[in-house]
């Protein structure tokens, strides 16, 4: 095994092994299967492949002393205004962007740490790694063919 071999590998059992170029495809696969493995694994896949939770805009009623009456307003939804069921997608949603970074390598990892959410980072690997993966596969199967 190289040494490339052997950093993709390490750690394996707790975190998912890192992509190259040749192995997108069942990389993507093995993360996504790792992240429902996962405590709130739904939760963890929901994030990755729909994006976060996002918070709603919560009416309150308007300010009665301003010269143009406003019926309502809006403010966005505050962590204690979320339920528990709301709780446990936002901490998801933070243990998706973390399952993702623990399979990346620093090259990658560095083109993705602009990326907010883990939707945002799983498409990001994605534009930048299969390209390359589905181009050697078409060229394996079309050696075969010929």
């Amino acid at each position: 095994m190289s040494t490339q071999q052997d950093i993709y590998a390490a750690g394996s059992e707790n975190r998912p092994l890192m992509p190259n170029k040749e192995n997108y495809v069942p990389w993507s696969s093995r993360l996504l299967r790792y992240a429902k493995s996962r405590p709130n694994g739904k939760l963890i896949y929901n994030s990755i492949i729909n994006g976060p939770y996002v918070r709603q805009m919560i009416p309150e009623p308007g300010d009665q002393n301003r010269e143009v009456l406003v019926n309502e307003t809006f403010h966005e939804q505050k962590y204690d205004e979320l339920t528990e069921k709301e709780l446990k997608q936002v901490e998801a949603d933070d243990q998706a962007i973390q399952t993702i970074l623990l399979g990346l390598p620093e090259d990658i990892y560095a083109a993705v740490d602009s990326c907010e959410t883990a939707q945002e980072i799983w498409l990001r690997v994605q534009q930048m790694m299969k390209g390359s993966d589905i181009g050697i596969q078409e060229k394996k199967a079309k050696l075969f063919n010929e």
